[in-house]
């Protein structure tokens, strides 16, 4: 089977799933780029166009598409352990739809098969945004959402794992919404003690609040600056 024949019956199948033209569009241009690179046929990556495209049934609706059925949930976690907590929840179906202004992971998920996804999160400050941007989306990396230096993004699992990226079962929405590092805990409490002080020793209530951002942007500097040194030494190595 040719790749366009295999897409051909890729695109008739979840058509009749009943997934929206526009999001066939895209699963398809990413399956393809994937291809490209890989440099495999269609049926060695992804198994056969039918078995491949029930996984893919289940894929989220189109951003800003209404969506009742779906699953909504919102969350965050500290600079220190983010990363890890979006690929367990990316594991989970979760898609990331942006960041809100508190920094908080607005996300959704789609009911039955869900569509597992990946993440990732960059420095992107300065002239380095357009740089990591060009260098992310022919990979098929789309930018989800910004706080502070970052920027996180997101790309379906099915590009990369082929049926694997589908979730046919997945947990429960979970009960919390803080995920804290040991890290995180232990600079929240530190801030916790200075914010009191502030409040309550120094009368300075609007100064609290100049202190708890100061600790985000510190934090956010501090870990922006580690990863970009880290990554200055890989490029040097790689040299």
């Amino acid at each position: 089977m040719t790749t366009d024949s295999y897409f051909a019956e890729l695109t008739e199948a979840l058509r009749a799933a009943g997934v929206p033209e526009e999001q066939i569009g895209r699963t398809t241009d990413e399956l393809r780029g994937h291809l490209a690179e890989t440099g495999t046929s269609p049926e060695e990556e992804f198994g056969p166009a039918a078995r491949f495209a029930e996984g893919l049934g289940g894929l989220a609706p189109a951003p800003g598409e209404p969506d009742d059925a779906a699953e909504h949930w919102t969350w965050t976690a500290d600079l220190f352990n983010d990363r890890r907590m979006l690929a367990v929840h990316g594991d989970q179906g979760w898609e990331v739809e942006s960041l809100d202004a508190l920094g908080r992971f607005v996300c959704r998920r789609a009911p039955g098969v869900a569509l597992a996804w990946e993440y990732r999160r960059e420095v992107i400050k300065g002239g380095r945004r357009t740089r990591v941007l060009d260098e992310l989306e022919p990979e098929g990396w789309e930018l989800c959402g910004e706080w502070l230096v970052y920027g996180y993004f997101k790309r379906p699992k099915a590009a990369t794992d082929g049926p694997a990226g589908a979730r046919p079962s997945v947990p429960a929405t979970p009960g919390k919404w803080l995920f804290l590092s040991r890290r995180g805990k232990a600079l929240l409490g530190a801030w916790f003690v200075v914010v009191s002080l502030a409040y309550f020793a120094l009368g300075l209530p609007g100064y609290a609040v100049v202190f708890i951002a100061l600790g985000s942007a510190v934090t956010a500097a501090l870990t922006a600056k580690l990863e970009t040194d880290r990554g200055r030494v890989e490029a040097t190595r790689g040299k």
